[in-house]
């Protein structure tokens, strides 16, 4: 049996390009009750068969908020993250340049597939989906640049594959525009926080997500003004947080062109296991 020459085809088409073009970033709050059946779902079949094995993705790691580390994040009255501690896990997943469009519908036509089988929760066809999980912040988005520390560090698209100890999401609303607020972030504030520990930040304008998306993932509002942030740690988020990051919330609102909608640390999972999810709540 040979395969469909259909995939022979599409490779010699469109961008083919080794750069990073956007991520999907999937930050979700999971119900207390159904964690361990959601956190092993995810991991051993929806990391999968709803992302990794989809056209022009090419890195993934989802990274984890234990409790001792639920208290680095700011401002406390966020818009993001409602209340603060909501969100104990995020998924970060590397798309190609010039793909971002091509993977979205593949995404779309997968995740329909998924429900129609049952197959977008742990418990089968029937469930609730939002009884078990609600998402804080979930979106397809374009990379808009990258600071780094030095030239030592590994370029933007080995990030995910590094031993990363730590990461801070920060999601950053625009007072005028988002153009002026990604130029205010690589000219004044970057440079003072990618310092230390912190390896690197990549920037990414957020999409909004197409009409016919799922109901139970959320879109936030504001998002065309929105400026999401990772910042990469090679040490655990609790090091880097007085120097780094503590201020952030001052430091943005000084600049006077963005406010912080939230800023959160996390740790990686020990994929393909339960370690942390006896210490998240």
């Amino acid at each position: 049996m040979t395969g469909d020459e259909t995939y022979r085809r599409l490779a010699g088409e469109g961008s083919h390009s080794p750069n990073l073009g956007g991520a999907l970033i999937t930050w979700v709050e999971p119900t207390e009750e159904h964690v361990h059946g959601y956190n092993r779902w995810y991991e051993d079949d929806h990391m999968v068969t709803g992302a990794m094995d989809m056209p022009f993705m090419f890195g993934a790691r989802r990274w984890v908020a234990p409790k001792w580390i639920q208290h680095l994040r700011s401002p406390q009255n966020s818009r993001v993250a409602q209340p603060l501690d909501a969100g104990k896990y995020i998924g970060i997943y590397w798309i190609s340049e010039g793909r971002l469009e091509d993977h979205e519908q593949w995404a779309l036509g997968a995740n329909y597939r998924l429900r129609e089988a049952g197959r977008l929760s742990y418990r089968g066809k029937d469930a609730n989906l939002l009884e078990e999980r609600s998402h804080v912040f979930t979106s397809f988005s374009d990379h808009i640049g990258t600071t780094y520390r030095d030239s030592d560090v590994p370029l933007n698209v080995h990030t995910l594959m590094q031993p990363y100890q730590g990461m801070m999401v920060q999601v950053i609303d625009a007072k005028s525009s988002r153009e002026e607020l990604s130029d205010w972030l690589t000219q004044s504030y970057l440079p003072k926080v990618v310092t230390g520990k912190v390896a690197l930040a990549i920037k990414f304008a957020p999409r909004a997500l197409p009409q016919d998306k799922l109901a139970h993932v959320k879109q936030l509002d504001g998002v065309d003004k929105i400026v999401t942030v990772l910042h990469f740690l090679e040490c655990d988020p609790r090091d880097a947080w007085d120097g780094n990051f503590a201020s952030a919330e001052s430091d943005i609102a000084a600049g006077g062109v963005a406010t912080l909608g939230v800023q959160a640390a996390f740790i990686p999972t020990v994929q393909g296991t339960n370690k942390y999810v006896d210490e998240l709540f």
